[in-house]
């Protein structure tokens, strides 16, 4: 018989607050510094949107705001009851090519197992951010459900995460610039022409987040994205897929239109993630489906990617 287990995952992964409470998944938060004042960016108990929306009017008012790591003690401050009641835990984490929280979770995982030597955490790199992580949390979740050991779990996780495939659109540039993922002059460029950058998380190991395309306009860059699903999407019929938005919901909601008529059957609207929202700012849409293997393409873009990294360290 399979030993009891729990699944936590940092709040990078955008889970909406059904999907918490339905698929038993703890949520590890990140912190951001809203002009200076501490906000969590997941509250148990408090809903995740109202809270989101109100964050990115504050972006756009011109709010200052910091992120920072889930810290090493968060995390074992989070899983440490699981261990105390004799479970192992699974946590996934944000990619590591996008942030260092995976390795703050590798640190808690050698001082858990001084603690709780009879149990263990098993780390997981997700290879992926916002609803990408979180369908990947989901699905282990399932597994776990069905029966399956966390070592199943987790290899499922390391089997298919690279299938999980993620399209972004940034509406305003000068959340990339402030980021320092593009320059003040391409910036101000890319403005004047109505450019709207097309981003996806590419093959690598640690998977990143790349520039891929760019679109002149709102609609032809949700057209690009309708069409990287059509390009990419396996059994789209049988899988949940999903939209994150820094409060721009008509567009989601026009982009969710999109992929039914492509097949989709199931599409999930969220709020994007509010740590990883901050470098990109509101307007942004995202989709994620499982489909083609990234690093299928992978050759082909590690020739540009020292070029047109679009994600550095959170």
């Amino acid at each position: 018989m399979n030993k009891e287990f729990d699944i936590f995952a940092d709040s990078a992964a955008n889970l909406t607050d059904e999907m918490i409470t339905s698929n038993r998944i703890g949520v590890i938060s990140y912190t951001c510094l809203v002009n200076g004042e501490e906000v969590l960016c997941h509250e148990e108990g408090k809903p995740f949107s109202a809270k989101a929306k109100e964050f990115y009017e504050n972006m756009t008012k011109g709010a200052e705001i910091k992120t920072s790591l889930v810290s090493q003690a968060s995390i074992i401050k989070a899983v440490s009851p699981s261990m105390e009641q004799g479970k192992d835990v699974l946590l996934i984490t944000i990619s590591s090519g996008i942030s260092g929280t995976h390795n703050q979770a590798l640190q808690a995982q050698k001082e858990l197992k001084n603690l709780y030597p009879k149990c263990k955490l098993v780390v997981v790199d997700s290879a992926n951010a916002s609803l990408g992580e979180g369908l990947l949390a989901v699905k282990a979740a399932n597994l776990r459900d069905m029966g399956e050991s966390i070592d199943a779990c987790a290899k499922w996780i390391e089997e298919n995460k690279y299938k999980l495939n993620a399209y972004v659109t940034v509406n305003d540039l000068k959340y990339l610039r402030r980021g320092g993922r593009i320059s003040t002059t391409l910036a101000i460029a890319g403005t004047l022409l109505n450019i709207k950058p097309i981003i996806r998380a590419d093959g690598g190991s640690p998977a990143k987040l790349t520039f891929t395309a760019k679109e002149r306009g709102r609609k032809k860059a949700l057209e690009y994205l309708a069409n990287s699903f059509t390009s990419n999407v396996e059994n789209p019929e049988n899988q949940t897929v999903a939209i994150t938005h820094c409060d721009s919901l008509e567009d989601a909601e026009k982009l969710a239109e999109m992929v039914k008529e492509r097949g989709a059957k199931e599409v999930v609207i969220e709020y994007y993630d509010m740590c990883t929202g901050t470098h990109v700012g509101p307007g942004t849409i995202a989709l994620f489906f499982m489909g083609k293997d990234r690093r299928g393409s992978a050759a082909t873009e590690k020739a540009s990617s020292r070029k047109k990294t679009a994600a550095q360290k959170i």
